[in-house]
């Protein structure tokens, strides 16, 4: 059974007569709580019997699992042996006791949260990645705080309240993370509560609070967005530029760290300089090195490759570009590359028409690519994942 948020991830989240709606006005804006009224909406991608199932037989490290209680504070020496390894009746105890538990990059532990990270990358271009928090009943893991990255909470089971607050700092930088003390939460903006099968989307730099609501425990999964800003190409951008252009390498001037330095001769050449730059500026270099920096970032999706790898490729099986794979093709020279998750993978140029073949999404087979060693080309791409067989 094919799993329901694979073809389109960020419906399944907010129904997909949202998304147009997210985008123009919502997305990096405002919050966004939809209640679906589905109590089972989500049941596919984890359960608390899954949370037990982990924390209980899998010998985690420290940094893989945190516990969190707004009315105490608690360390990782608690919870964690000499070892580094996560103790599991230090666990058990502190959260009958009403800590919070949470379970980090929880994508890497279970399967089915890596896939729909996956189809969330795909959709988003940026790393994106799940943390579990199971909350006893009548408890609060986190006093009032912002995120600085924008979050997706998906509510797994029980209810959850949640109070929404302002923004004391606009679209923060990822190292930008909140202080306390430093920012107040503000005037009480909204307040809901998240039932099971429900979703709300929570854009960073928003202060926020949540304390369970009802009898029962609250298991809900936070789904980080980690993007690239403009800031971050722009950058590059500069960076390469800076390749073409001598005059953005020079030194800054001998003394410019004496009290006497003049400042309105350098206020003058940088304004030159900038004037150099919006002139060398270029979009594609800098978009293509954080596009490739992106791709190979991801791990390949590769579920069966061990398993098959003794496996012939016929010359007339099916296969089909994997539908959340990213790749660019690229030239290097006399090579041709495909930019692939985990590395790059190089072809004679004359494999390009067959490469475009197997990747443009739709089925294929090794001999309608009309390339020597088809089959040998077709073995490369199922290795890595960015084909599969149908």
């Amino acid at each position: 059974m094919r799993e329901p948020w694979l073809d389109d991830p960020l419906g399944y989240l907010i129904g997909r007569e949202r998304i147009e709606a997210f985008f123009a006005r919502i997305y990096e804006r405002e919050a966004l709580v939809v209640a679906h009224g589905d109590a089972k909406r989500f049941a596919g991608l984890l359960s608390i019997d899954d949370v037990d199932r982990i924390v209980t037989s899998v010998d985690l490290r420290e940094g893989q699992l945190d516990l969190a209680d707004a009315s105490r504070q608690l360390r990782r020496s608690d919870y964690v042996d000499s070892a580094g390894y996560v103790d599991r009746g230090a666990v058990a105890d502190l959260h009958r006791k009403g800590a919070t538990i949470i379970l980090q990059q929880a994508h890497q532990l279970e399967p089915p949260l890596g896939r729909f990270c996956r189809a969330l990358e795909y959709l988003f271009s940026a790393h994106v990645q799940t943390n579990l928090y199971l909350t006893p009943a009548n408890a609060q893991g986190f006093r009032t705080h912002y995120d600085n990255h924008d979050v997706l909470v998906v509510q797994i089971a029980g209810e959850k309240r949640w109070r929404l607050y302002e923004k004391p700092i606009e679209a923060p930088y990822r190292g930008e993370g909140f202080e306390t003390g430093k920012y107040e939460s503000g005037e009480l903006k909204h307040e809901f509560v998240l039932k099971a099968g429900d979703c709300a989307y929570v854009p960073r730099g928003l202060m926020h609070d949540a304390v369970t609501s009802g009898a029962e425990p609250s298991l809900h999964i936070t789904v980080g967005l980690m993007t690239r800003t403009w800031a971050d190409l722009m950058l590059e951008a500069v960076s390469e530029a800076a390749l073409r252009a001598p005059e953005l390498r020079r030194s800054l001037p001998a003394g410019f760290a004496h009290a006497d330095f003049d400042r309105d001769t350098a206020r003058a050449d940088l304004r030159r300089l900038a004037e150099l730059l919006a002139r060398e500026v270029q979009l594609d270099p800098a978009l293509d090195l954080i596009i490739d920096t992106f791709i190979r970032s991801r791990p390949a999706d590769n579920r069966f490759a061990l398993r098959d790898a003794a496996r012939p490729i016929g010359a007339d099986e099916r296969f089909r570009a994997g539908s959340h794979a990213p790749f660019r093709l690229a030239e290097d020279g006399d090579k041709l590359v495909v930019i692939a998750p985990g590395g790059e993978l190089e072809f004679a140029p004359d494999a390009r028409p067959a490469l475009e073949r197997a990747l443009n999404g739709e089925a294929f087979t090794p001999a309608q690519l009309a390339v020597e060693n088809a089959g040998e080309l077709t073995a490369k791409l199922l290795a890595y994942g960015l084909v599969a067989r149908v």
